[in-house]
């Protein structure tokens, strides 16, 4: 055998890329990621009939998660315990439409009154006859020359209800579905999810960031429901005093719209000077139940909301803004109600994956972490 000596094969080094090639090969994976992230918002919106009922139930079922809980703990079997969840959410919205349902049939029927009198009321403080004619020019074009009335084409309303039920129906079925079964299921799709987890570590982030979702989502939504529970009932008795019609009904409204920061008090604002432009005489009687509102709201905003949940898990403003912007604009309604829980659940996220964010919850962290 000869004595002969492999020569290894020499190792080729590719030259340094140049600052054009890098910057083409970051170009390239940031426009991957926004694409992707395109995608997603169309998906988001094209699959609104289907993913919003879901949305919708699994912040609920985040929200009503420590009444399973507790439930669970007393050896109520999973299932039992969702299905007792749904029950109790199922009751309560009930209830609640109920205890609202004859008063805002009363004032439905009022509209066109409420839009006429409202209509002189603006043109007296605009006080010029050229308004108050284009007033009585669109009153006439919407009741018609005898006086105010509302036309509705019989036919044209049964076959849009005939159309839409359906459609509402399979909605509300998916929303309970969606209910249920995250509340039966929640960790046995929390255990599937942690085993596919290659590592510990990843694993470890994971099983953090559920716990982050659950008890940031948690924690908030019930405890802003408590808050505007307590607003609802102080605008309730405020306007009673004052001698507004209906105050109960202006109080469930009042807690409805505030889980939608900015734009729901913007609604109710706006609501209360139309009802008290129409029921008082002068203008600063019809004023009254907005400064009521503003008052009280002001003092649930800057008073009992941080002292409740604490002032340092106020998230900015703006990051809110945005998020009701994006999600109303993607969902409708639906979305201002699920624009805070989600943007939540993105803060979670992003905390675990890049440490050091700070969105404003670190009361809350603390009192987690102890």
């Amino acid at each position: 055998m000869s004595n002969r000596t492999v020569k290894k094969a020499p190792i080729l080094r590719l030259p340094p890329k140049s600052n054009f090639e890098l910057l083409l090969v970051r170009g390239s994976q940031v426009s991957a990621i926004f694409i992707g992230f395109l995608a997603a918002i169309f998906a988001l919106h094209a699959g609104e009939f289907i993913l919003a009922p879901i949305g919708l139930g699994i912040v609920i079922g985040l929200m009503l998660g420590p009444l399973a809980v507790r439930l669970e703990r007393k050896r109520v079997p999973p299932a039992l315990s969702a299905i007792i969840v749904v029950l109790v959410f199922v009751v309560c919205v009930g209830a609640f439409a109920f205890a609202v349902a004859s008063p805002l049939r009363f004032w439905l029927q009022r509209l066109p009154q409420i839009w006429a009198q409202l209509s002189i009321q603006l043109a007296d403080l605009k006080g010029s006859l050229d308004s108050l004619r284009e007033m009585r020019d669109q009153l006439r074009k919407l009741a018609g020359e005898d006086g105010v009335a509302v036309s509705v084409n019989d036919g044209m309303s049964v076959e849009t209800v005939a159309a839409l039920a359906p459609a509402y129906i399979a909605q509300v079925l998916l929303f309970l579905a969606s209910l249920y079964f995250f509340v039966a299921t929640r960790y046995q799709t929390r255990t599937a999810i942690l085993r596919l987890c290659f590592n510990r570590r990843l694993r470890w982030r994971v099983a953090h960031i559920f716990r982050d979702v659950e008890q940031l989502v948690s924690q908030y939504l019930v405890s802003i429901t408590i808050i505007n529970i307590l607003e609802g009932v102080a605008v309730g008795i405020g306007l009673a005093l004052l001698g507004v019609p209906s105050a109960p009904l202006w109080a469930a409204l009042a807690i409805i719209t505030n889980f939608v920061p900015f734009v729901g008090p913007l609604i109710m604002v706006a609501v209360l000077f139309a009802v008290g432009m129409a029921e008082f005489d002068s203008l600063g009687a019809g004023l009254m139940p907005v400064v009521l509102y503003l008052a009280v709201n002001t003092i649930e905003g800057q008073f009992v909301t941080p002292l409740v949940i604490g002032r340092t898990m106020t998230l900015n403003p703006f990051v809110v803004l945005l998020a009701l912007a994006f999600w109303i604009w993607l969902w409708g309604a639906l979305g201002g109600f699920i624009a805070i829980p989600a943007l939540l659940v993105v803060y979670a996220v992003i905390r675990n994956v890049v440490p050091g964010v700070n969105w404003g919850v670190d009361e809350l962290d603390r009192k987690y972490v102890r």
